[in-house]
């Protein structure tokens, strides 16, 4: 008579792990893993820099648009531009950026941009950030830090052949008055690594313009006692 014998331990083992299917989902997760890994990392940091972009946008704009409502308004209706004025400005923008290093992880520029005898100058710049470069400093002209201060003296400034800004796109100042033009250059901090970020992307660029709302004496910058610190663009300072 033919007996039987139960299957080996060994055998039945084998047979349950054959049966089993426990592990299959989890074998899919940790080839998927990566992938999903890869894709949420990626849309995080675009997230992260469509924020940045909008934050660097939003001063720029502000900053152009303070800057052209400034001033102390004389006896005769005509508003001078101060120093300190100036300062509140430009105080306004690091205060708004400061969470995120504005001033120092990148610059800014203040242009007064003004029409005089026909032709566009930048009569004027004031600066703010600690960065330097070609990379940071204005891309449309530059001016000498005296350019705008100097008292009873004739007009001074930058000639730019018809204004400011992208060749196609440039911004003029209207006769006889003039434009509050802004550059913030700003190196984007990644959340994740710049692995995830083309060159391009990791530094921000952007510009702004209003033109000046009042009746504004564009002969120079006034500073009276208790006189102001001036921002020239030969300094690089965060505050």
């Amino acid at each position: 008579m033919h007996v039987t014998r139960p299957p080996s331990t060994f055998v039945r083992v084998s047979r349950a792990l054959l049966r089993d299917r426990s592990g299959v989902a989890l074998i899919e997760f940790a080839f998927s893993m990566p992938i999903v890994l890869g894709i949420g990392c990626y849309g995080i940091e675009t997230a992260n820099l469509a924020l940045a972009n909008l934050r660097v946008s939003q001063i720029a704009l502000n900053l152009a648009d303070n800057a052209s409502r400034v001033g102390n308004m004389q006896a005769d209706n005509t508003t001078q531009l101060r120093e300190v004025d100036i300062n509140d400005a430009l105080t306004a923008a690091r205060m708004q950026g400061e969470k995120w290093g504005l001033t120092t992880q990148g610059r800014v520029t203040l242009s007064s941009l003004e029409e005089h005898g026909g032709k566009q100058y930048i009569h004027w710049q004031r600066c703010l950030g600690t960065k330097s470069g070609s990379s940071y400093d204005s891309r449309y002209g530059t001016t000498k830090p005296t350019d705008g201060t100097a008292v009873g003296a004739s007009y001074a400034g930058t000639e730019v052949t018809g204004g400011m800004g992208k060749t196609g796109a440039k911004v003029s100042a209207p006769p006889d008055s003039g434009v509050m033009f802004v550059e913030v250059n700003y190196d984007y901090s990644p959340v994740i690594g710049k692995m995830w970020l083309a060159g391009e992307f990791a530094r921000l660029h952007y510009i702004a313009s209003f033109v000046v709302r009042d009746r504004r004496a564009f002969d120079q910058i006034y500073n009276p006692a208790p006189t102001a610190t001036r921002y020239t663009c030969d300094r690089y300072t965060s505050s």
